[in-house]
């Protein structure tokens, strides 16, 4: 008989539906609740990507953690059954603890491989981003609710014999917040993805950290470039958030692939645009360790039994040993200028199958 006793979070008056706080609204097999941080310094020696998602349905929880150094990226991924403490973030040797909500959270990896213990202190107050639905055919297979933030970090990171010592005045720190349903492996296309296949992807995801605002764009477009996500809004506190119209993003790509080599986004009044200018410091692939499709070793969700934890030390100097993570999105640490000023972030970008206004006429199509 299922046990289906009240859990420790039902005490809180957080309920949104007459359920437990054991069980999501949907029955939908590909619920999730997730984060996401980054942590990078201001001269791209480093890039930390670490998060943590639960699988209600699925009755899983994983999380994992990348630190990219030079050519090398170590990993650490675990997974678990999902128990009934949903205020307990913490898998294998990775976990997060809440210290102050929408403020200030602490990050944890106790492993040989890749360990850090750091403090990632919110700067700005949380920003939504826009309500995300994705449909194939009639069935909706994303919708997403997400925040977004930009602070600084401080504490420590070691792997591969090297340690840093992180600063909120050398290092940023952006973290994304979402739920709601997204695709999980293990599940049939069937006649909808057949009926409806994949043409192209085009997206930008672009939190930035100046001194005194923080800047969040996204977009994403399909093959023939319609634009199904959209925002760009400064955030300066204590002022009402600016709104930066429809930005438009030139990227330089590295020759032969779709690897950008720098960007600039208009923003704002298109007679007068504001010019956002993108300089690639390091770059993360999310498929390679991170978890993130279409990875072909692990990916969030999937069931590993219970105390699974792995390890994984790669080498990205050669792309082609990668060829998978050409059509996933990679994480770029990235320097960007706006009026004069510098700012650090990410450049979150993923380019794949045919986009009309980047010239790419298939899966197979680079830049010249």
């Amino acid at each position: 008989m299922p046990d289906d006793r009240p859990v420790p979070l039902d005490e809180y008056p957080v309920h949104q539906v007459p359920l437990s706080m054991k069980h999501v609204a949907t029955g939908d097999r590909n619920a999730y609740d997730r984060c996401i941080f980054h942590v990078l310094d201001h001269e791209g020696r480093a890039l930390l990507i670490a998060g943590l998602g639960v699988y209600p349905n699925l009755g899983v929880i994983d999380a994992y953690a990348t630190l990219r150094r030079g050519d090398t990226l170590h990993a650490v991924r675990a997974s678990d059954a999902l128990g009934e403490d949903r205020t307990r973030l913490a898998v294998g040797p990775l976990r997060i603890e809440v210290e102050e909500p929408l403020r200030r959270l602490r990050l944890v990896c106790d492993d040989d491989t890749l360990s850090y213990d750091l403090t990632w202190t919110a700067e700005f107050p949380a920003l939504w981003e826009p309500h995300h639905l994705q449909r194939r055919g009639d069935r909706l297979t994303l919708e997403g609710r997400r925040f977004v933030q930009a602070g600084g970090a401080a504490g420590v990171i070691r792997a591969g014999g090297e340690e840093f010592r992180v600063s909120a005045t050398e290092w940023t720190g952006t973290r994304d917040r979402s739920w709601g349903v997204r695709p999980v492996p293990g599940e049939e296309g069937g006649r909808l993805a057949e009926d409806h296949p994949t043409e192209g992807f085009h997206w930008i995801w672009c939190p930035v950290r100046f001194a005194g605002r923080f800047l969040m764009v996204v977009t994403q477009e399909d093959a023939d470039g319609y634009r199904t996500l959209n925002d760009a809004t400064l955030v300066h506190p204590g002022r009402r958030d600016r709104q930066l119209g429809w930005p438009q993003a030139e990227i330089t790509y590295r020759p032969g692939t779709r690897d950008p080599e720098r960007a600039l986004i208009l923003l704002g009044d298109a007679r007068k645009p504001r010019e956002l200018e993108v300089e690639i410091l390091t770059s993360s692939p999310l498929a390679v360790g991170a978890g993130y499709p279409p990875a072909d070793d692990w990916q969030h969700g999937t069931w590993r039994g219970r105390g699974w934890t792995d390890r994984c030390t790669y080498d990205l100097s050669a792309p082609s040993a990668h060829p998978l993570a050409a059509y996933g999105v990679t994480d770029h640490a990235a320097r960007f200028r706006l009026d004069g000023q510098t700012g650090h972030g990410i450049f979150e970008h993923g380019s794949f199958g045919r986009h009309d206004p980047s010239g790419f006429t298939g899966f197979d199509s680079v830049a010249p």
